[in-house]
């Protein structure tokens, strides 16, 4: 309920909050001042003129008591009336200036405060005084003992105090207000051209980036930021629409061939070959189902999609391998190992294994060597072929999504260019690496995992 209350704007919303905490700073210093002021004032006036009746009270109780009072600096008038009302003494401002009227002062020993406005022989024009009153006994009876101070400039005093806290404030707040609103604005100047900029930013072109800012802020953080992310849209956008058109590629190439056979087997059923055409079909289908396999599991670890995990043993997945691939085109030779217990999916890392022997038995010339240890806390894997090799200049590149070398297409049409960067995400899915090593002749992949430590026991 309480976000209805405030505007949308974050602009507004800053600028509201600090009217709000200027009001309440403003109205508890005013309430404060006006508590406190006022009564210090007064306090002030009243403390002068009670000392300066108060002495001439002790004077009166001696019996020394002077015809003319001398007043004592900012108090204006003294004077001792007598029970009867006879003036037994006063200042000498009494006798020409204003008349003080005496007010009843029952009690002995007690000071009574009155406030009253005396005016000039001739005038009518009033001036505020603060009148007290003592009544004390002296040699010739009682007397009261009267003293005033003009509340003139404690009047003007709390007149402009008024005059700031009723007029002032709202002024002030006015001013905060428009600051407020002014400051903000020009602080989120660069949000806005930031806003617009990237308003204009398509899915067709992400080449374009937001200003950003010098001022060394958390906008100018964020502008680089939002940059940083375009780059990487736009590196992710580049490679969906490669993988695209080179899924498409690759794609079409089986289907356009199967489609082909087909076409032909059927124009001319009396001629065809069934049993030859079926068996292109079914090589041309196994091809596409690899591709697709491998797309999918490829769209998987982009999502991140993690299943479910449990300790696999990399020497037992080799020796299954090996397996059942004896009596193939060329021997695999695997070292004796003994436990490589890795944490992670056996679905994905036997089909490590697999695109890693695929791709050397595509490429050895006589034989394979499998190799898998364990060394300081990790697995290392090595398949190497005596094939042709990788050179140099192409041992990152043969990661890359659909890429395939020369000699690779010269030697066999039938490969994606998938496995081996399937490989390489499925091992830094499971916080490892995969590359190239130096090896002569041929080529040596290494794959490298972190070993699972089990518990004792287990």
């Amino acid at each position: 309920m309480l976000h209805r209350l405030f505007p949308r704007s974050i602009r507004a919303r800053l600028t509201t909050i600090a009217t709000l905490v200027a009001a309440i700073v403003f109205t508890a210093t005013s309430l404060l001042t006006l508590a406190t002021v006022p009564g210090n004032l007064r306090g002030v006036v009243e403390n002068r003129v009670e000392l300066a009746v108060r002495r001439v009270a002790s004077d009166a109780r001696t019996g020394e008591l002077p015809k003319v009072l001398v007043p004592p600096p900012r108090v204006q008038l003294l004077q001792v009336v007598s029970a009867d009302g006879k003036m037994i003494a006063a200042s000498p401002s009494l006798r020409d200036g204003p008349r003080m009227t005496p007010f009843p002062v029952p009690d002995l020993e007690r000071v009574y405060t009155a406030e009253r406005r005396l005016t000039r022989k001739g005038t009518e024009t009033g001036v505020h005084y603060l009148v007290m009153g003592l009544r004390v006994n002296t040699p010739d009876g009682p007397a009261t003992i009267y003293g005033a101070s003009a509340l003139t400039d404690v009047d003007g005093a709390l007149r402009w105090i008024y005059l700031l806290l009723f007029l002032g404030a709202p002024l002030v707040l006015v001013l905060v207000a428009g600051l407020s609103w002014a400051v903000v604005g020009f602080a989120l100047r660069p949000v806005e051209r930031i806003r617009a900029e990237m308003a204009e930013i398509t899915g067709q072109d992400l080449s374009r980036r937001v200003p950003v800012p010098d001022t060394g802020d958390e906008i100018t953080y964020l502008a680089a930021t939002t940059n940083h992310t375009l780059d990487r849209l736009e590196r992710s956008a580049e490679t969906q629409r490669r993988f695209v058109a080179d899924a498409s590629h690759e794609l079409r190439s089986p289907i356009s061939a199967l489609r082909a056979q087909l076409e032909v087997a059927n124009a001319y059923p009396d001629e065809a070959d069934w049993p030859a055409t079926g068996k292109r079909a079914l090589a041309a289908a196994e091809r596409l189902t690899s591709i697709i396999d491998e797309l999918l599991m490829l769209a998987k670890l982009d999502a991140g999609a993690m299943p479910e995990r449990r300790v696999v043993d990399m020497c037992r997945l080799a020796e299954d391998q090996v397996r059942r691939r004896a009596g193939g085109r060329v021997p695999i030779h695997l070292d004796q190992c003994g436990t490589a217990p890795v944490l992670g999916s056996q679905v994905q890392l036997d089909r490590l294994l697999t695109n890693l022997l695929d791709n050397a038995s595509r490429h050895a010339a006589t034989r394979i060597d499998l190799r898998v240890a364990t060394e300081g806390g990790r697995v290392i894997m090595t398949v190497a072929d005596d094939g042709d090799g990788i050179p140099p200049h192409d041992r990152e590149r043969v990661f890359e999504r659909f890429t395939r070398l020369q000699n690779a297409r010269a030697k066999d049409k039938g490969g994606s260019g998938l496995g081996l960067p399937l490989s390489r995400e499925i091992a830094m899915a499971h916080c490892g690496t995969l590359s190239v090593a130096e090896h002569t002749p041929g080529a040596c992949l290494v794959c490298v995992l972190p070993v699972h430590d089990q518990p004792a026991g287990a």
